[in-house]
């Protein structure tokens, strides 16, 4: 009977994680052939992994945007591996690279803090133009499809039409919607939006808040102003802090990310338009050099193009397991 139960349990998961692992292969098989492409041509240039294979393959890494460090951090440990024993071929080559990429990603992949009293409140934090307004709308339908209510709320007020983008999205996923006029008080919604979730007993709040760059000092204190407004109501929120990043703008996106994880207390990172370029290494050098976990990642414009990230299936994507 225990047999039967875990064999069914294994059963289902199995086709779970397969469409997971699909979904992440058509996601990033840019550079998947882009980085085959490149090792492949490392590889047919001598019949053994040396020093000048690995100096071509850094050069290849580099321009899959995994970033100096990480490829460094990655090229190096190669190096020290082939000096204790020789890399006999481009598979053995694969499957240590494959290694060192999941190692990185997994020592970022820190739980959420564990919700105490709820909701769990969600920050949307992020510039304009990376999908943040998107990205809130699709992660209220994944809560939903976990079996968990949610409830968004449109704490950008400063972005014309901001606020109707995001009651589309509401509709889209099925899910009430707390909201202001446009140029009304930020925190302001964020405390009816509280309310409102404490008394209909809601399990997540997402919220939208303004695109907010590093230069304009006020909108960042707005948002220490919104961090203190969810404390007065739930102590231990926001929750999570989610930083939404544009894959395609790869290594440009870092400093503007490492601002925002200092001012905002970014605890985890939704890399969106991730179908859209061939240098998804972006997300092993945002886990490297920010020291953050990546929670999710965008694949597409429809609702369920939001996957949640795994590092496993990403990497043989990455690599063509």
């Amino acid at each position: 009977m225990i047999q039967t139960l875990f064999g069914s349990l294994k059963e289902a998961e199995e086709p779970e994680k397969k469409g997971l692992f699909d979904r992440m292969r058509q996601a990033v098989s840019r550079t998947r052939e882009s980085l085959n492409d490149r090792i492949e041509g490392v590889l047919a240039m001598t019949r053994e992994v040396d020093e000048a294979a690995l100096e071509e393959l850094e050069m290849s890494l580099l321009a899959s945007d995994l970033g100096v460090a990480t490829t460094t951090e990655v090229v190096n440990a190669l190096r020290e591996h082939a000096k204790r024993q020789q890399i006999r071929d481009g598979a053995e080559l694969k499957d240590l690279l494959r290694a060192q990429l999941k190692a990185i990603l997994d020592e970022q992949q820190k739980p959420p803090k564990t919700v105490a009293i709820g909701p769990e409140v969600i920050l949307m934090v992020g510039v304009n133009g990376t999908g943040k307004t998107t990205t809130s709308g699709k992660l209220a339908a994944f809560y939903r499809a976990q079996g968990k209510t949610a409830m968004l709320c449109a704490a950008d007020t400063f972005r014309a039409a901001a606020i109707e983008q995001l009651e589309v999205w509401a509709e889209r996923s099925g899910v009430e919607i707390i909201k202001t006029r446009q140029g009304g008080d930020p925190s302001a919604a964020l405390y009816d939006a509280l309310q409102a979730a404490k008394a209909r007993a809601i399990d997540v709040l997402l919220v939208d808040t303004a695109g907010r760059l590093h230069t304009k000092n006020s909108l960042m204190a707005e948002l220490d102003k919104m961090r203190r407004t969810a404390q007065r109501l739930i102590p231990d929120a926001p929750h999570e802090v989610l930083l939404v990043m544009d894959a395609t703008t790869g290594q440009n996106g870092l400093q503007q990310a490492r601002l925002f994880t200092s001012f905002a207390g970014v605890t985890g990172i939704v890399l969106t338009k991730l179908d859209g370029t061939a240098k998804g290494g972006i997300a092993i050098a945002i886990a490297k050099e920010l020291n953050l976990p990546v929670r999710f990642v965008g694949t597409g414009e429809k609702l369920e193009n939001l996957l949640p990230f795994d590092s496993g299936a990403f990497v043989d994507s990455l690599l063509g397991a």
